[in-house]
């Protein structure tokens, strides 16, 4: 049967959907007309996330050989700026072009980026690579996302959501080890070229695989909102700009600034005609609201971790940069593992059910690291990071589903989309919170001990706090989605 008979078979939602989910196997991916699907977006999830690793590694000897030190985290601010910015036009643009025509045109660019930054001779010049790969990544990231419910049936879409969850580990353990050995035994340059060949394998199995829609394109994308996206990229700056400010005053100024930027284009959007938000995005009264507060409240409380959790198991208790870089690991192995484990769950219903519990396991994994700190107790950290990525296992690729099953047809493009780049704000936004938080304790590299820990016990409290806050919205999440009749709601 092809996947058009599939879909067109089913004639109940309510009914089918449940039968669909409990049908799907995982060796299905693997099977000739999926595997190229597959590839195609685990590939465009690799691009982000092997990228990630890669840069982050190879970007200090970079450094070293041409200077600019000044300009290191100027590297990743940009790159991040621009990949939200380039996931919040992903939706107008596939609208606009096609799917395949926007991915093509994005890795071009991502890969124009790439090749920029592996022949720089300059800090300014790795910046401007950077800047193209953002702009590309953010692109891909979104259309893939937004491409899973036409390329797969129902059945499926927990399974593919567990294989990208099994792309992020791998570039979680392989990105840092492939990169430092290219840097280590050939050239930081080498780091950045190795995403050449993986884009244009890209390419070619976008252009064999993802159709063209039958009209042309472009009847209902309405001129691209250049206003609502500046502004939305400085918001994202003015955040990221905040991390690095050198006073209180400074940081919740600029904070404060974001916040109205941020709050301003919202409000601006829901009144446009053509608005990059789907309808009810962030609204507490609308599932989608709802599970769009999860999406990025979950990282952001997240954020303490990973940007403080390395650190103090090397200055509090100690351990050496591979072992500690062992805790983030563990917490990408446990969200794997905890996502296969889900996504082979028969029951959809069953998966809805407890998608709340991923918010509820993130926040004791984030008290099990306040306590960790505030006792000393090294072993609670690994206990709690195995907790947290359990957390984002158990949730994130059911809510994500589950959001777009709730958003209209004619939105759900701008839903897809939204869901990698409201990610990727929530990791800015809980760097940016978590540093004035760090920094409001008296979090200082000539800190002693006492004081580190004093401040990093505010982090994790503060983080545990927030991850609260997303438990409130996942339970509510599910009771309007039920409510609104959208719990069994199949995706065409």
């Amino acid at each position: 049967m092809s996947l058009a008979e599939e879909k067109s078979s089913m004639a109940d939602p309510a009914q089918q959907t449940v039968t669909n989910a409990e049908d799907g196997r995982w060796s299905e991916l693997l099977q000739p007309r999926h595997l190229a699907a597959t590839v195609t977006l685990c590939l465009g999830v690799a691009l982000f996330a092997f990228n990630e690793f890669f840069v982050s590694t190879a970007l200090p000897t970079a450094v070293v050989e041409f200077g600019g030190a000044s300009l290191l985290s100027w590297a990743f601010t940009l790159y991040l700026v621009f990949a939200i910015v380039g996931g919040a036009l992903a939706a107008n643009q596939k609208a606009r072009f096609g799917a395949r025509n926007t991915l093509v045109a994005a890795a071009l660019v991502f890969a124009t980026g790439t090749i920029i930054a592996t022949m720089a001779s300059s800090m300014p010049q790795v910046l401007a690579g950077r800047v193209l790969q953002g702009l590309g990544e953010g692109v891909i990231a979104a259309l893939c996302y937004a491409l899973i419910p036409e390329l797969f049936p129902q059945r499926l879409v927990p399974k593919i959501f567990g294989a990208e969850a099994i792309v992020w580990a791998g570039a979680a353990f392989g990105g840092p080890l492939i990169s430092g050995l290219l840097t280590e035994y050939w050239s930081w340059r080498a780091a950045f070229f190795v995403n050449i060949p993986a884009a244009a394998i890209f390419v070619v199995l976008v252009v064999a695989i993802v159709r063209q829609p039958a009209q042309s394109p472009g009847g209902s994308a309405g001129s691209i909102p250049l206003l609502r996206l500046v502004t939305f990229g400085v918001g994202i700056l003015l955040v990221s700009l905040s991390s690095t400010a050198t006073n209180d005053y400074a940081m919740a100024g600029l904070l404060a600034a974001a916040i109205a930027v941020f709050v301003s284009t919202v409000r601006l959007d829901r009144r446009s005609r053509q608005s990059i938000l789907p309808f009810g995005a962030f609204s507490p009264t609308h599932s989608l609201g709802a599970g769009l507060w999860v999406i990025l409240l979950m990282p952001l409380a997240q954020a303490s971790g990973s940007v403080y959790l390395v650190y103090a198991l090397q200055q509090l208790w100690g351990f050496g940069p591979t072992a500690a870089g062992f805790s983030n690991a563990l917490m990408a192995i446990s969200w794997s593992l905890t996502a296969i484990l889900i996504a082979s769950l028969r029951s959809h219903e069953m998966r809805v059910q407890i998608v709340w519990t991923g918010p509820l396991m993130l926040c004791l994994g984030l008290v099990g690291l306040a306590l960790a700190v505030g006792t000393g107790e090294y072993k609670l950290v690994f206990i709690s990071q195995a907790a947290i990525g359990a957390g984002f296992g158990l949730c994130w690729g059911t809510l994500s589903q589950l959001l777009m099953n709730v958003s209209t047809i004619e939105e759900r493009d701008k839903t897809s989309a939204l869901l990698p780049t409201l990610q990727s704000a929530g990791y800015a936004i809980g760097a940016a919170v978590f540093g004035a938080v760090a920094n409001a304790g008296g979090f200082d590299e000539g800190a002693s001990n006492r004081v580190i820990s004093a401040a990093l016990l505010g982090v994790f409290a503060v983080g545990a706090t927030l991850a609260a806050a997303s438990v409130f919205f996942g339970i509510t999440t599910l009771r309007l989605a039920r409510c609104e009749g959208k719990v069994h709601q199949n995706m065409p």
